[in-house]
């Protein structure tokens, strides 16, 4: 069966072969401008939607959903055709309402604190697996709009290039969000942010840093390893020039790991060149990695060291902790308790 967000407009008007010929604009507009399922689409003829139901079927199918306990965040666990499983998450916040979403299932990056690392690789998504996220979201979401897509769930985008930027594409050009407010993740593979550097959307970038000397880094994120810091900066530094966007640095707070004076020090050494925005992300506890998260009265001090150093910072407020949807704690763990 195909996949009703794999097909092209080509592929869709070759389906609707005999049929008016602005039914396909009109499918097209109702899968995603108004993000409605074939059987949502009243404009169209029933038997019309009944074929579409039957011949084009969904990627994502839903094993578990949770809330938190403030209602804010839900998070879905999907099993795809094959049996891979991914998680994305939807955060409601005053103003608007934001989804994290994955771009592969698993993660090869092996980051030490990071759960999704711990669970291993099993595949990279498609373009039209990733989009079926948003889409899940924005239905959730409403009457709330959904602003925001972060690609910050399990996996590395840029080293899943090509389907996470078809699925940028269509969301900007066909679900109808901004470029400015879809933001990349990565833990530094600098042959993607080059990538990304030259294509059109103004897309932001979020780079997990987490350590800003090359010993501490290659121990918690073995990526650097083979793209050290010097070679990280020179491309977050071509990204800067070359988008006009702002860089974000993404730090995770550990105990007696990254969050002495020193470290701080190393950090804004390394993002005031770039004029890199820094988040501050207190850890949260994954099963597979014994350090806690720094203590609140030393994420404070951190924090204000960096701003009397002239660094734009923030500490980003936990979202989902309490089931599992916090920053580092996707797995992807269909057997998990709900």
């Amino acid at each position: 069966m195909a996949r009703l967000y794999e097909v092209d407009r080509h592929d869709l008007a070759r389906l609707l072969h005999g049929q008016p010929s602005y039914r396909v604009r009109q499918v097209w507009d109702g899968l995603y401008r108004r993000a409605l399922r074939p059987s949502e689409m009243t404009d169209l003829p029933s038997s019309l939607r009944l074929r579409l139901g039957e011949e084009l079927g969904l990627s994502l199918a839903e094993e578990r959903r949770r809330s938190s306990a403030d209602g804010q965040t839900v998070k879905w666990l999907w099993r795809l055709p094959d049996g891979a499983v991914v998680e994305s998450v939807l955060m409601h916040y005053r103003r608007r309402s934001s989804v994290c979403v994955s771009s592969q299932a698993g993660c090869a990056m092996r980051c030490a604190f990071c759960a999704t690392g711990q669970a291993g690789f099993t595949r990279h998504l498609s373009a039209g697996e990733i989009v079926e996220q948003v889409l899940a979201a924005i239905r959730e979401a409403r009457p709330r709009r959904l602003s925001n897509v972060v690609f910050m769930g399990m996996g590395e985008p840029l080293a899943n290039f090509e389907a996470v930027w078809r699925a940028v594409r269509r969301l900007h050009a066909d679900v109808g969000i901004s470029a400015r407010h879809i933001t990349l993740s990565t833990v530094g593979i600098v042959p993607g942010i080059v990538r990304l550097t030259a294509e059109p959307l103004p897309v932001g970038l979020a780079v997990s840093l987490h350590a800003a000397n090359d010993a501490l880094r290659d121990r918690i994120v073995p990526v650097n390893r083979r793209y050290p810091l010097g070679l990280l900066a020179d491309a977050c530094r071509r990204y800067v020039d070359g988008s006009g966007r702002r860089l974000s640095l993404e730090w995770a707070l550990i105990d007696q790991v990254n969050d002495s004076p020193e470290d701080a020090r190393q950090l804004a050494q390394f993002a005031t060149p770039l004029r890199a925005h820094v988040n501050l992300i207190p850890l949260n506890p994954t099963p597979g990695y014994g350090a806690p998260g720094s203590p609140p009265a030393v994420v404070s001090a951190f924090a204000a060291q960096l701003r009397r150093l002239a660094v734009n910072a923030t500490v980003r407020v936990t979202r989902g902790a309490d089931i599992d949807a916090a920053c580092g704690q996707l797995a992807g763990m269909s057997s998990a308790t709900p």
